[in-house]
């Protein structure tokens, strides 16, 4: 039986410039092109927002804990559905934190973290089999275990909150110590990222998150474990919010009922930024990421250039639809491009 021959390769071309040409084509260049805008715009103004100790800090450490939901949403969103329900298993996990060390002195850190990674997930299962059992759309569902969550939240918490003073030195440590100059929070949120990523592209198992969301009915038909994949994704993203909840005790040490507030829709607008198509099936996690870091960062700059708190929503906002529209434009030269592709087979 003869091998079929490989098709030539085209003149000029080399694995070198197939990976350039491909670093350019992906979205997340773009991002990366913005963010290094910002920054620069931002420290031409301000020299401090870069050039001192703590800007450089906050510059790595403030979007941190937003990454990790952000991280968690997007693999939710790659599955088509979506997440509202994250910032208030924040607000959770970070209450029960403060709870934890305050009700059973002397617990070990490792302990707090395992219980509200565990109650984060615990959450974040009840999502996944609201939406996969009960055939309910994510949406829907989310918005309201949103409030369900957020209010166990307030009634736990009252009128109480945690402080500092509360947690232990070691503690919070976590939420200001640094690793050569690299923040701990940051290394942490990099290394799940690592992870998180290297699963969905080299797995069979993270490769099906994007076949469901692109084509749930298809996937079905293939045999595809739908109803599994979804638990998981949104399993994973209540732990990762639950990580984000115990590390944002560490980072601010105050923590009320209203801890996480209006995250949902941050992480949302990260993953989205970041390329995440809202319709499923597109994106991946460094997109997302980069995103988390795009979002915040501008947050951060546009007061230094004197842009009034309005105009800095708006900015916001007009990324997440610029993103949108783009994904559209996207889908449909992709399309545009399949269909010569069959005419011209036929």
């Amino acid at each position: 039986m003869t091998a079929t021959a490989a098709p030539p390769a085209k003149p000029g071309t080399s694995a070198a410039s197939r990976a350039v040409s491909h670093l350019f084509k992906a979205r997340e260049t773009g991002i990366v092109i913005a963010l290094l805008l910002v920054i620069v715009v931002a420290t031409i103004v301000n020299p401090n927002f870069l050039f001192s100790s703590d800007g450089f800090r906050d510059l790595l450490l403030t979007p941190s804990l937003l990454l990790l939901v952000a991280v968690g949403q997007a693999v939710v969103i790659i599955t088509r559905n979506v997440d509202l329900s994250v910032g208030s298993v924040l607000g959770l996990t970070a209450y029960l934190t403060g709870r934890l060390f305050i009700d059973v002195p002397g617990i070990p850190i490792i302990v707090v973290f395992i219980a509200g990674i565990a109650l984060g997930a615990a959450l974040g299962l009840i999502n996944g089999a609201l939406v996969a059992f009960a055939k309910v759309p994510a949406l829907v569902i989310t918005l309201g275990t949103l409030y369900v969550y957020r209010g166990i939240n307030v009634a736990w918490t009252g009128s109480d909150r945690i402080n500092a003073s509360d947690l232990p030195a070691a503690f919070r440590g976590l939420g200001t110590g640094q690793i050569l100059y690299i923040p701990i929070l940051t290394i942490i949120a990099v290394v799940v990222l690592v992870i998180a990523a290297w699963v969905l592209r080299n797995l069979r198992s993270g490769r099906e998150f994007y076949a469901i969301g692109s084509d749930p009915d298809a996937a079905h038909l293939y045999g595809l474990r739908v109803t599994r994949r979804i638990l998981t994704a949104f399993l994973l993203s209540g732990a990762l919010s639950g990580l984000a909840g115990v590390l944002y005790a560490a980072r601010y040490g105050t923590v009320s009922s209203q801890a996480g507030t209006g995250w949902e829709l941050q992480a949302i607008g990260a993953a989205v930024i970041g390329g995440v198509a809202i319709s499923g099936g597109v994106g991946t996690l460094w997109g997302a990421a980069i995103g988390a870091y795009l979002l915040l960062t501008i947050n951060r700059a546009l007061p230094i250039l004197g842009i009034q708190d309005f105009w800095q929503r708006a900015v916001v906002g007009a990324l997440i639809i610029g993103a949108i529209v783009l994904d559209r434009v996207l889908a449909l030269r992709q399309s545009r491009k399949l269909l010569e592709i069959r005419e011209e087979g036929r």
